[in-house]
């Protein structure tokens, strides 16, 4: 009798396991479905990126670029990042000698742009077929699950870049009118003499986000929001 009560506990141990992984795997297999709506939506705006070893998604302005690499092994700089013009934040006061400490853990001035970005790990890739641009943020998902996440408020999912920064875009396209949401921190700005208001073509608002408790609570971004329908 107690042998049948330890099997029936241990397969119901295993069904909700297996319940709580599927969960787990909802933000990481939707983020794919619709990452690869947004390719689809605007595939002139996908190109390789030689220099960062990845791809990149331009967006409607050319004004920025959002960044993922096919290798970490082989990645230059970080492996995901946005690239940004930097002359509105040097017309709205930045002064890059000003940066924190900690600014060169994040953001790199190069060639007249800012690179906001991390590097994810040292890992080989490795591809059953192409490293296409959606089999390269595939990779994302499958080796720096925690770096993937879902933000109710927006109803986007999207990518940490580290540092507070973020590559976001929405669930449902049809449903949402900011599809793709280039998002910085603005803490490392402001400290740089930035006046967040006057950053034009950029966006400073009060962000509803979720702290390590789960609890919503309000932070500044700097947003760069875009419509492709």
């Amino acid at each position: 009798m107690n042998i049948v009560f330890i099997k029936a506990g241990l397969l119901a141990l295993f069904a909700l396991t297996a319940v709580s992984c599927g969960k787990l795997d909802v933000v990481g297999a939707g983020s794919v479905a619709s990452f690869d709506k947004v390719l689809k939506q605007i595939p002139q705006a996908v190109a390789p990126d030689e220099m960062n070893g990845g791809w990149s998604l331009t967006a409607p302005d050319g004004s920025v670029r959002f960044i993922w690499s096919k290798n970490y092994a082989e990645s230059p700089l970080y492996d995901v990042m946005i690239e940004f013009d930097a002359d509105p934040f040097l017309a709205a006061g930045l002064d890059p000698n000003r940066m924190p400490d900690n600014f060169a853990q994040n953001f790199t001035f190069y060639d007249g742009k800012i690179m906001a970005g991390t590097k994810l790990g040292q890992e080989q890739a490795r591809y059953q077929g192409e490293a296409t641009p959606l089999a390269a943020y595939e990779q994302i998902v499958k080796l720096k699950r925690g770096n993937v996440g879902y933000h109710m408020a927006m109803d986007h999912y999207g990518v940490s870049l580290g540092g507070g920064n973020l590559f976001e875009w929405a669930k449902d396209m049809d449903a949402n009118d900011k599809d793709i949401v280039f998002v910085l921190n603005p803490e490392p700005f402001i400290a740089a003499g930035v006046d967040p208001t006057r950053i034009e073509g950029w966006v400073f608002a009060k962000v509803t986000v979720d702290d390590a408790n789960g609890k919503p609570v309000e932070v500044d971004k700097i947003l760069k929001p875009f419509n492709l329908k």
